[in-house]
């Protein structure tokens, strides 16, 4: 199945997308030094000097790649999507590597050189994309109505199961039928599609015996789980491959983490990957050295922010909130102040909406490009936040947004960050609650070491300024 198969696709995708990036340069350096359609100094380097930039141009190509989300549901985003984010990935990678010529003052490197590589890199790794997608969809064509399923059990999980099939017919997937002990032999409605029935669960035997039956799919509900053993003796006693889609499906996440007690399965409603200690101490160490770092080189910028808050309002230049973090313990979350001083029932009252009255000048330029939230790095430092996580709020709106959105609680499970998932997507300022939460669950479900760099990354291109932020 193209859907089941895509992690392997993705894989080919990287190691090809490797590949490319070595070709580009050896073309590029071909076309400018060898191929005599350009004028050639005496003194160039020499081809090997040319190809020592690919011990570090293959890694940071690669990772960019998958920080621009070029990895990802491939077959789904628009063949210009990608050719857009192929450019900015490759636009960022050949700007590094000019930044770095030019601080290291290295004059004998070709910039024809990258140039050319820019253009070539760009080019191949579109038309790789082009004829992959076409493998997927060729692929895909011919496993149309080669899937043929049942479902046992008519429900709402039936009719959402139907629903997804019919958005994503490219996986395959055809109902030949529905049985259920409460339904007459008739036809019935799944979504959009018209689906038989063809019986009770008894009869679910002579009909996978008479029939070419791939796959089976329960989808019965919770006060019928009494017959699920008997349903998936008869399935499996068929020799045919059988899925359950649990009737609490909703409680619980897409990826489920099942432990074993001493041979009793648990399910996690929820997996944490930070709730391991190694991988909770290696974002700590990162958290730690690059908030020792942020603060000492950012220093003469806070000076100058400093003076620009005592010139123009009075007021301290470090302003505190009270915020909710980790385990849902309140902690003091420092900003440079970027409104007037106002008394403590007004400063609760509410968010800080456009053209807000109580910002100063500089304090909207301050908000606006994201300035004001740097003194976190302190709080960084103290192990109050980390750099990446949902963003703290205050007690509050806590209160207030618990009762109200779902899972809301959830984000404090994790140490609170300056930037996250929900920041880089635009989710600032007055935006949805329920949207920033949703983004806030998948990077604690999904938290790894690659997300957490590309959160960083993708921060500075879209989580400095932000139209949101007021």
């Amino acid at each position: 199945m193209i859907r089941q198969n895509m992690k392997y696709v993705n894989r080919t995708i990287f190691i090809l997308d490797a590949l490319l990036v070595a070709v580009s340069l050896f073309l590029a350096w071909f076309i400018r030094i060898q191929s005599g359609l350009m004028i050639v100094a005496e003194n160039h380097l020499a081809y090997s000097e040319y190809m020592k930039p690919l011990y570090f141009l293959i890694p940071l190509f690669l990772l960019l790649y998958s920080s621009f989300g070029l990895y990802t549901s491939i077959h789904e985003k628009s063949l210009f999507d990608q050719l857009i984010n192929i450019i900015k990935a490759n636009s960022v990678g050949v700007l590094v590597v000019l930044s770095y010529l030019y601080i290291y003052r290295i004059v004998d490197y070709s910039r024809m050189v990258l140039i050319i590589f820019y253009v070539i890199s760009i080019s191949l790794t579109f038309m790789e994309r082009i004829i992959i997608r076409r493998i997927i969809y060729r692929k895909s064509n011919k496993l149309r109505n080669q899937k043929k399923i049942i479902i046992v059990g008519y429900s709402d999980l039936s009719v959402e199961y139907s629903k997804r099939l019919q958005m994503n017919q490219h996986w395959g997937y055809v109902i030949q039928g529905v049985f259920d002990n409460n339904l007459k032999r008739d036809y019935i409605g799944l979504y959009k599609q018209s689906v038989k029935v063809l019986g009770g669960f008894k009869d679910i035997a002579a009909f996978v015996e008479a029939n070419e039956i791939d796959e089976i799919i329960i989808t019965i509900s919770l006060n019928e789980y009494a017959l699920l053993e008997e349903i998936v003796n008869i399935c499996e006693k068929q020799g045919i491959y059988t899925r359950i889609i649990p009737d609490y499906y909703k409680v619980i996440p897409a990826k489920p983490y099942i432990e074993d007690l001493d041979g009793l399965p648990i399910i996690s409603i929820r997996k944490i990957p930070l709730n391991d200690w190694f991988k909770k101490t290696l974002k700590r160490l990162i958290d730690i050295v690059a908030s020792l770092l942020g603060i000492v080189i950012l220093s003469p910028m806070f000076l100058i922010i400093g003076i620009i808050i005592k010139i123009q309002s009075e007021g301290p230049i470090i302003f505190e909130q009270v915020r909710v973090g980790l385990n849902r313990k309140e902690f003091k979350m420092y900003k440079f102040r970027s409104m007037i001083i106002q008394n403590e029932s007004a400063e609760k009252k509410a968010w800080t909406t456009e053209n807000d009255p109580r910002v100063t000048r500089c304090g909207a330029f301050f908000r606006k490009t994201s300035l004001d939230e740097f003194p976190q790095l302190l709080n960084v430092l103290k192990g109050d936040m980390s750099l990446v996580g949902p963003r703290p709020e205050r007690p509050q709106f806590v209160e207030k947004y618990k009762e109200e959105i779902p899972k809301y609680m959830v984000k404090h499970q994790v140490r609170p960050g300056m930037t996250g998932w929900a920041q880089i997507h635009g989710l600032r300022g007055d935006t949805s609650i329920e949207q920033r939460i949703e983004y806030d669950l998948y990077y604690i479900e999904n938290w790894s070491l690659k997300l957490e760099i590309r959160i960083l990354i993708l921060t500075f291109f879209r989580g400095f300024v932000n139209k949101n932020a007021y």
